[in-house]
């Protein structure tokens, strides 16, 4: 079992140990944030203690995601737990939406209602960020090529560097300038950050949830593909989509050239080993049809079609 759990860590790029800690390391910068925030009145510090938070949460949900990912199928989930990870990708990415929004909101009352902050408070407890946050990013880098969650959770991290330099930066204008319409300003931007992130990443996230075909697979070459392996003289109702984040699966009805049950069980291995090795599919289901057993229909068409 654990030889199993060790290649599912060394697969994915990034050990649950890691995850934990970097989730232990975002929640004890949030508390020193938001007391910071708190004594300085610095409202660009508590957003970023807010994003924060958002990535500690972001973190634990993909790692409790990924613990289910990992179940085996079932009689209940027949397709397995893989899906568990995306549907934590929505979860984060919509929390981080909202809280994106609320920023901008108070960065709006406090523009009309502008509160004394203490600069150097800023200044210090923004460069402890800025120190946490790349030390994280670094924690989670190994592991943002092979999971949403975990390339969500590193995007967050860099940009909450970026925008920790901002906080010192507005900081350090309001200690030499008073300057206090740069906390604003710095607030404004860690908004704009936030929201960038969800809505780049949400289109994708629902995408998977809906079933789509993969974003790098080209449909019409798939078909065009499985047409051209020897013994299938062509291919209906073909669907491709995603089983979790990673996994593959494409049904489609096909015509065989041959007559006989052996000739089809040749043309299936055949298109299978062609979808493994050039499409990344390695869940397939292939039924047989006699030609014209399926009316003539209207191929699919593409969502920028008119």
């Amino acid at each position: 079992m654990s030889a199993g759990h060790h290649h599912h860590d060394n697969a994915e790029g990034m050990s649950d140990a890691r995850l934990i800690g970097a989730v232990a390391v975002n929640v004890l910068l949030t508390v020193a944030q938001i007391a910071g925030g708190i004594v300085s009145g610095s409202l660009s510090l508590i957003a970023d203690a807010l994003h924060n938070l958002n990535d500690a949460a972001s973190l634990a949900l993909a790692l409790v995601a990924r613990k289910i990912g990992r179940k085996p199928a079932d009689k209940l989930m027949t397709f397995g737990y893989g899906q568990a990870e995306v549907v934590a990708a929505l979860i984060n990415l919509t929390t981080l939406i909202i809280v994106g929004l609320y920023l901008v909101y108070e960065a709006i009352v406090r523009f009309f209602d502008p509160q004394p902050i203490e600069g150097w408070i800023i200044v210090i407890v923004a460069a402890v960020a800025l120190v946490i946050d790349v030390a994280t990013a670094l924690m989670v880098r190994v592991g943002a090529k092979h999971s949403i969650n975990i390339k969500a959770a590193f995007l967050h991290n860099v940009s909450d560097a970026l925008a920790s330099v901002g906080v010192i930066v507005a900081g350090t204008l309001i200690l030499l300038f008073d300057l206090y319409i740069a906390d604003l300003v710095v607030t404004l931007i860690i908004a704009a950050y936030v929201l960038y992130q969800g809505f780049s990443l949400l289109p994708r996230t629902v995408r998977l949830l809906m079933g789509a075909t993969p974003d790098d697979l080209d449909f019409d070459g798939v078909v065009a593909a499985i047409r051209g392996v020897e013994g299938v003289r062509d291919v209906h109702h073909v669907h491709i989509w995603h089983l979790g984040e990673h996994a593959r699966a494409l049904e489609a009805h096909v015509e065989p050239q041959g007559a006989s049950i052996a000739e089809f069980a040749d043309a299936k291995a055949r298109i299978r080993a062609m979808l493994a090795r050039d499409f990344r599919v390695k869940h397939a289901t292939l039924e047989a049809c006699a030609p014209g057993e399926h009316p003539q229909a209207e191929p699919l068409k593409s969502p920028h079609d008119t």
